[in-house]
C-alpha cells in the first residue's frame, strides 16, 4: 500500500513535469569539466551558489537533471555523464591510487561504448577526453591542482562542451536511452506494485534524507541474508517489485524528504505527507494545522470554520478550493541501522485528517494564562511536556511520539504512555525544588483533559475547558481544595519560597485521606495570620463549599478517599489546575 501511494504521487508530479522520469534523476553538481573538441580538459568550471544559511553563508552545489546514477555499496561501478574524481579524473583523497585508476578505467569503458555510435561534438569530445586522460598524471595538471581538495571531496562533476552540458545534448540523450532500452534483461514476474508483468528489481534504491539514517541513503526493501529470504528467491527478489516502480517510489519518496519545509521530526521519527494529486497546497495546509504558530492562527481558524460549515477548504493568499474528498497520506519513518523503518502509514481523506485534528484540539482547549498567546499546541509542543528539561536530549519518547501522532490524526485513543508520561513528569519534578514551583503547565494539564475524555469512561460533562464550579467529582473537588488550601498558605505567608505543595502534593493526589486532615490542622494556623476578616470569611465559605460536595461521614477521615485511581489522580491535577488558573484571573483582573 505505501509502494502503490508513492507510485501514483510519482505519476502525478511526472504529470505536472516536476519530477524526472525513469532513466534519470537530480543530483547536486559542484563542477564542470570543460572539454575542448578533440577532448582536452580546458577549465575546471564551479557550479556552487552562495546560499545564506541563519547567520552563516555557505556555497552549495547546484541541482541537475542527469542519467540515472547508481546505488554503490562496494565495488567499482561507473555513473554515465556525472560521477566523482576518481570515476572522471582517476584521483581521490582516500590514498588508492590503484583502485582511482580503476574506477577511471570502469567510467571509460561505459561511455565509449554508450557514445560508440554517437559522433555529435559533444559526444566526440568526450570519447576523445577518455581515450587521452591519463590518470597518473592527473595530479599534476595545474587545472586539477588548484582546486585539488574541493574536487576530490566527494563532489560529482560533469561535462561541458561548446557552451552546453554534455548530458542535455540531443544525440547523447537519445545514445543513453537506446542504452537503457538495449541492456540485458534480467528476471522477470508479476509486480506486486502495478500488478503487471515485467523485469523484477534486484536491488531498490537508497532513500535519502531520513534522520539519523545513513548520509549516503538507506533502504526501505532489502534482503541481503539467508535469514530474510524465502522460497530460494534472494535479494529483492523475494519481494517482486518492477523497476519502474521501484524507480518511481523511490524518486517520489527521495523528492518529499528532499523538500524540507514540508518535513516534519516527531522524536526519531521523519514524517512525510502528501495528496493523492500531487498539489502542495494540501501540504501547506495540513503544515499548520499540525504545528500551528501564532503567525498562522488565522488560517487554523478559518481551516476549522470551513469544516464546521460543511465548506471546501478555501483560504485566501493559501488555498482555493482543496476538496475534502481528496486522499491525503501521512508516513512516518525511522532510522534502523542500514535500512530504515516504517513508524506508520495513514491514508484517508483530507477533510477527515482534519476532523480528527479539530477533535483532538478541542480535547486539547484549556484555560491558559495570560502570558501564553498560542491557541492550540501543536504535536511537538505537545510531546515536549513529556521530555525532562534538564536532560541532555531533550526529545520524546520515539515509540510514544509516533503513536501519539498517529493517534491524533486518525481519531484513534492516546496510547497510555503518553498519559503516564505527564503524570510521571508531573510527580518527579514535584519531588525536584530546582524545577520551579509551578510545575503543572498548560500543555500538562490540557494532554490530561484530553486524555479524561478520549480514552476513559468519566462523565464528560464534568470535564470543561475552565473550572466547573458545579462538578460534584470527588478527585477534581479534592484538587479545587488544594489550591484554596495553597492560596490560604501564600496569602498568610507573602513571597513563601516552599508551599504545601512542594511537601504534600504527591501524597494529596494518591491518597487523600491521609493528607487532607493534616492540611486542613495547617489551614487553621495560616488562616489566623492573614490579618484579613474579608479574606478569612472568604476562604471559609469557599472551603466549606468545596467539602459539601464530598460525601459527608461521621468521621472526617472517612469523608476523603484512601486511593485515588490514576484517571482520578489526573482529575485532581485538572481540578488544580482549574482553580490555580481561576485565581491568577482574579489576580490579573484587580492589578487591571
Amino acid at each position: 500500500m505505501i509502494l502503490q501511494s508513492l507510485v501514483q504521487y510519482y505519476e502525478a508530479l511526472e504529470q505536472k513535469g516536476e519530477i524526472t522520469r525513469p532513466g534519470w534523476c537530480i543530483a547536486r553538481i559542484s563542477f564542470a569539466l570543460e572539454l575542448s573538441p578533440n577532448g582536452d580538459l580546458k577549465r575546471i568550471i564551479s557550479l556552487k551558489n552562495e546560499v545564506s544559511k541563519g547567520k552563516k553563508t555557505v556555497w552549495e552545489p547546484q541541482k541537475f537533471k542527469v542519467p540515472q546514477m547508481l546505488t554503490r555499496s562496494s565495488g567499482v561501478t561507473a555513473n554515465f555523464l556525472c560521477d566523482n574524481s576518481s570515476y572522471f579524473l582517476g584521483i581521490d583523497n582516500k590514498g588508492k591510487p590503484e583502485r582511482s585508476r580503476e574506477c577511471f578505467l570502469c567510467a571509460k569503458e561505459k561511455h565509449l561504448e554508450i557514445l560508440r555510435e554517437t559522433d555529435c561534438p559533444a559526444a566526440e569530445a568526450v570519447k576523445h577526453y577518455f581515450e587521452n586522460w591519463d590518470p597518473d598524471k592527473a595530479e599534476e595538471n595545474c587545472l586539477v591542482s588548484e582546486v585539488l581538495d574541493e574536487i576530490t571531496a566527494g563532489a560529482n562533476l560533469v561535462f561541458w562542451v561548446e557552451d552546453e552540458y554534455v548530458h542535455t545534448d540531443t544525440a547523447v540523450v537519445e545514445a543513453w536511452e537506446n542504452y537503457r532500452q538495449n541492456l540485458e534483461e534480467g528476471i522477470t514476474g508479476i509486480c506486486l506494485v502495478t500488478g503487471e508483468k515485467t523485469e523484477i528489481a534486484r536491488i531498490h534504491g537508497n532513500i535519502k534524507g531520513v534522520q539519523g539514517a545513513q548520509s549516503s541513503g538507506a533502504a526501505l526493501v532489502s534482503f541481503n541474508a539467508p535469514a530474510f529470504e524465502s522460497y530460494g528467491k534472494e535479494q529483492s527478489y523475494n519481494a517482486p517489485v518492477g523497476n519502474y516502480a521501484v524507480y518511481a517510489y523511490t524518486t517520489a519518496l527521495n523528492h518529499l524528504l528532499a523538500d524540507r519545509r514540508h518535513v516534519s521530526m516527531i522524536g526519531d521519527t521523519t514524517i512525510v505527507y502528501w495528496s493523492e494529486d500531487g498539489e502542495e497546497a494540501y501540504q501547506d495546509i495540513f503544515l499548520s494545522m499540525s504545528e500551528p504558530t501564532m503567525d498562522n492562527c488565522e488560517i487554523v481558524d478559518g481551516v476549522f470554520k470551513n469544516l464546521e460549515s460543511g465548506k471546501a477548504v478555501n483560504i485566501s493568499g493559501v488555498a482555493e478550493n482543496l476538496s475534502l474528498s481528496q486522499k491525503f497520506y501521512i508516513l512516518g519513518l525511522a532510522p534502523n541501522a542500514a535500512r530504515i523503518a516504517v513508524r506508520f502509514f495513514y491514508q484517508d481523506s483530507f477533510g477527515n485528517i482534519l476532523k480528527n485534528l479539530k477533535a483532538h484540539y478541542d480535547r486539547m482547549d484549556i484555560i491558559r494564562p495570560q502570558t501564553d498567546g498560542i491557541r492550540y499546541l501543536g504535536v511537538w509542543r505537545m510531546l515536549m511536556e513529556t521530555v525532562n528539561k534538564k536532560s541532555r536530549d531533550k526529545k520524546p519518547v520515539p515509540n510514544m511520539a509516533g503513536a501519539v501522532y498517529r493517534a491524533i490524526i486518525s481519531g484513534d485513543r492516546y496510547p497510555d504512555s503518553l498519559f503516564l508520561s505527564v503524570m510521571g513528569r508531573i510527580r518527579s519534578e514535584q519531588d525536584d525544588s530546582s524545577i520551579g514551583i509551578y510545575k503543572i503547565t498548560r500543555g500538562r494539564a490540557a494532554i490530561i483533559k484530553a486524555f479524561l475524555l478520549r480514552n476513559t469512561t468519566c462523565d464528560k460533562e464534568e470535564i470543561t475547558m475552565a473550572l466547573n464550579e458545579d462538578s460534584k467529582n470527588t478527585a477534581y473537588t479534592l484538587g479545587r481544595m488544594f489550591a484554596v488550601l495553597e492560596a490560604i498558605q501564600e496569602d498568610a505567608n507573602p513571597g513563601i519560597n516552599a508551599t504545601i505543595k512542594d511537601r504534600y502534593f504527591n501524597s494529596a493526589c494518591a491518597t487523600p485521606a491521609s493528607i487532607f486532615p493534616v492540611l486542613l490542622k495547617l489551614k487553621n494556623s495560616h488562616i489566623r495570620k492573614l490579618n484579613n476578616r474579608g479574606k478569612e470569611i472568604y476562604y471559609e465559605k469557599l472551603l466549606g463549599g468545596l467539602q459539601d460536595k464530598i460525601t459527608a461521614a461521621e468521621n472526617m477521615n472517612a469523608a476523603y478517599p484512601r486511593r485515588l485511581t490514576l484517571d482520578e489522580q489526573g482529575m485532581f491535577i485538572l481540578g488544580y489546575y482549574h482553580q490555580t488558573q481561576k485565581r491568577y484571573e482574579k489576580k490579573d483582573k484587580e492589578e487591571q
